[in-house]
């Protein structure tokens, strides 16, 4: 997997007690001998039968994790608990990392409705629909599975989010703007994230990819996805536009982007090379905003970014997270006359300690230079 643009630090406490593959099952029954009050989480543990019926398991869990009958009514036995994987599901609900691009967008060339991306939305759809409180489960515990794996992928990554609307299409000088900032974040050594849509939000992580290459990189990436202006009228062909991309400049940088099937609309963008997908919008956009640790950019939007800024703003308020973090709105115009949240947020922060840490740009190339001002 690779890696975020900074290094993680040591994760300790309950992750230390994970197992999230097959060699790291190996290796702690190598150096320890015993299983006793592990979490293994979606490992396929068929070929380890024979261990699995002699190893102590005291307080132990099995997450999603195949295995023979006989050996899963011996760890059983041995003090286990053992949720077993559940057949038929478009995606994995015990999953011990985030998603990736080729993983969500499997199967693309035989259409976007047979990605496992448009499968699990379908699924949603569905059992939303149909109000089955065994689905509602398999969705809390999928999010739950995937907000472990953001934590432990961000562990000490200072993080700048990126906030912005779907609607900005590639080949617009707002799209190429919104792509050097992502490029400019992540060459100043912080990880980029994003709500991991199209419009604004692919531009930054797109940003993120180029900021390894030399400045002519992203010029002609962005010539080639213009030629798939927006996910609409056909979500195959931008998509594909974005895999062209990565195929004529393999290795980009990573950034992170956290979508939603809330917004079956809106499919993942490519250029995240982490893309921590949920079911609930809720548990999504409060995640992203969480871990945006090192600030927030806002780009124009509509209600979706507007909701996303009073989110921000309302931790930084009451001072619930610690310290307010940063937070710059990009374009006057629209936040002070399209969509006036800009003189709201600076009534609130008035007189607080946010107040300082709040500003607005015009351009979006004024940005990172603002948001280094305000981070001080």
């Amino acid at each position: 997997m690779d890696d975020i643009a900074t290094p993680a630090q040591p994760y300790h406490a309950a992750h230390d007690r994970e197992i999230e593959s097959l060699a790291e099952f190996d290796e702690v029954l190598a150096r320890e001998g015993s299983l006793a009050h592990r979490r293994v989480q979606a490992v396929d543990l068929t070929a380890r039968t024979e261990v699995l019926l002699g190893v102590d398991a005291t307080g132990a869990v099995f997450l999603g994790c195949p295995m023979a009958e006989e050996a899963a009514t011996a760890v059983r036995a041995a003090g286990a608990l053992v949720f077993p994987p559940v057949p038929g599901l478009p995606f994995d609900p015990y999953r011990a990392a985030v998603y990736s691009p080729g993983e969500l967008y499997a199967s693309l060339a035989e259409g976007y409705e047979a990605t496992p991306d448009a499968l699990a939305y379908a699924w949603f759809q569905r059992t939303k629909a149909d109000g089955d409180v065994f689905a509602s489960m398999l969705r809390a515990v999928h999010d739950d599975s995937v907000s472990d794996a953001t934590d432990e992928l961000l562990a000490g990554a200072r993080v700048v989010g990126v906030m912005g609307g779907h609607a900005m299409a590639r080949g617009t000088e707002e799209y190429a703007g919104a792509a050097r900032l992502g490029r400019e974040l992540a060459r100043a050594g912080f990880t980029v994230a994003t709500g991991g849509g199209p419009g604004a939000m692919e531009a930054a992580n797109l940003g993120a990819y180029a900021a390894p290459f030399g400045d002519a990189m992203l010029d002609e990436a962005l010539l080639l996805l213009a030629k798939a202006p927006s996910f609409t009228p056909s979500v195959g062909a931008w998509a594909r536009a974005a895999f062209e991309v990565r195929e004529r400049w393999p290795g980009g940088g990573p950034s992170v982007g956290i979508p939603t099937w809330f917004y079956g609309h809106e499919p993942p963008n490519a250029f995240a090379a982490h893309i921590a997908k949920y079911f609930a919008n809720a548990t999504r956009e409060d995640g992203l905003l969480a871990r945006s640790n090192a600030g927030v950019v806002f780009l124009p939007g509509a209600a979706g970014t507007v909701q996303e800024i009073f989110d921000n703003a309302t931790p930084n308020y009451y001072g619930s997270r610690g310290e307010p973090t940063p937070m710059v709105l990009v374009d006057e115009a629209h936040w002070t006359e399209r969509l006036p949240a800009w003189p709201l947020l600076r009534a609130l922060a008035r007189g607080r300690s946010m107040e300082a840490r709040i500003t607005l740009v015009d351009r979006i190339d004024d940005a990172p230079a603002a948001l280094k001002l305000i981070r001080g």
